[in-house]
């Protein structure tokens, strides 16, 4: 492919337009033998010779030179223009915005939360996409994604985290379970009985993590990606699950029951946050975006969710 710079397109067509390189020189303000070389190498690039050069008569355009101008003209208006349009969404906030969520919490949180901030920037059109937390991380390295609503689970030293809500993990149970009803529940005391494992990358681990201490593998008898699917088999009675999204509605999918029971003892609080490249918030879309779910969230409005009180 050839390969020829904006800059030597701006002398030629100056060069074109003035029919000699002195003249434009002082129309661009750049040295004579500067153009003179870009010229020769454009038309080298090219294949093309653009000028026919004459002693004392200065330059004037071939065939191809009136053809490849005209074309070069077109070029430089739409480059003026993609220097203004970068200049108007540098200082505004318009344009698609791909928005991320990890897909345990996205059907609760994300369309309240979209809805409002395209009701408040109706120039922004959201696209969202539900992924695990390292789909979450790739789509951000690749530019799939612009920033994503997830938790501070491991996040790389490539990406940045905004902290929008603590949240504490809860046992979700059948409405008839041993342990349902009761303030708190430790994770001692949930190792005797048979687990549904919400098994994605980077949450797997974390649920895992609260037996550590009682030095009791808890006793997993189900394995889902899904956390519908999750609720589903808890509410009819096959295991307990943990969970840090406590929705509304304590019921599962096919309708039956379910109860969210605290965990005690030293448990991990889980940060919802925003996710996003190294030093994106800096761009206007996406700082609207985070200052917006801010605001949700220290307003109260927590879309979605049950109200949340620190542990004790």
């Amino acid at each position: 492919m050839n390969r020829f710079s904006l800059r030597q397109l701006e002398y030629f067509v100056a060069v074109g337009r003035a029919g000699s390189i002195a003249r434009a020189a002082e129309v661009v303000n750049v040295s004579s033998p500067s153009i003179s070389s870009a010229i020769a190498q454009l038309e080298e690039t090219l294949g093309l010779p653009l000028f026919v050069r004459r002693r004392a008569q200065g330059l004037s355009l071939t065939q191809a030179g009136r053809q490849v101008m005209e074309q070069a003209g077109r070029v430089l208006a739409e480059a003026e223009a993609l220097n203004r349009l970068a200049g108007e969404i540098a200082g505004s906030v318009r344009g698609p915005l791909a928005v991320g969520c990890l897909l345990t919490f996205a059907q609760i949180v994300v369309p309240a939360l979209r809805r409002g901030f395209e009701a408040r920037y109706p120039d922004v059109h959201i696209r969202q996409y539900e992924r695990d937390q390292e789909g979450i991380f790739e789509g951000l390295r690749r530019a799939d994604l612009d920033v994503a609503l997830s938790y501070d689970m491991n996040i790389p030293d490539d990406l940045d985290f905004v902290p929008l809500l603590p949240l504490r993990p809860y046992a979700v149970m059948a409405a008839d379970h041993p342990l349902a009803g009761r303030a708190e529940v430790t994770a001692a005391e949930l190792a005797g009985h048979p687990m549904i494992l919400l098994d994605l990358p980077h949450s797997s681990a974390y649920f895992l993590s609260f037996f550590e201490e009682t030095g009791t593998p808890p006793l997993i008898s189900e394995r889902t990606r899904d956390m519908a699917v999750m609720r589903s088999l808890v509410a009819n009675g096959f295991g307990y699950g943990i969970v840090n999204i406590r929705p509304l509605n304590d019921r599962a999918p096919d309708g039956r029951p379910l109860c969210f029971v605290p965990l005690a003892g030293s448990v991990g609080m889980m940060n919802l946050g925003l996710v996003m490249a190294r030093g994106g918030a800096g761009l206007p879309t996406i700082r609207a975006f985070v200052e917006h779910a801010r605001g949700y969230v220290e307003g109260g409005h927590v879309p979605g969710l049950t109200p949340l009180e620190a542990p004790a």
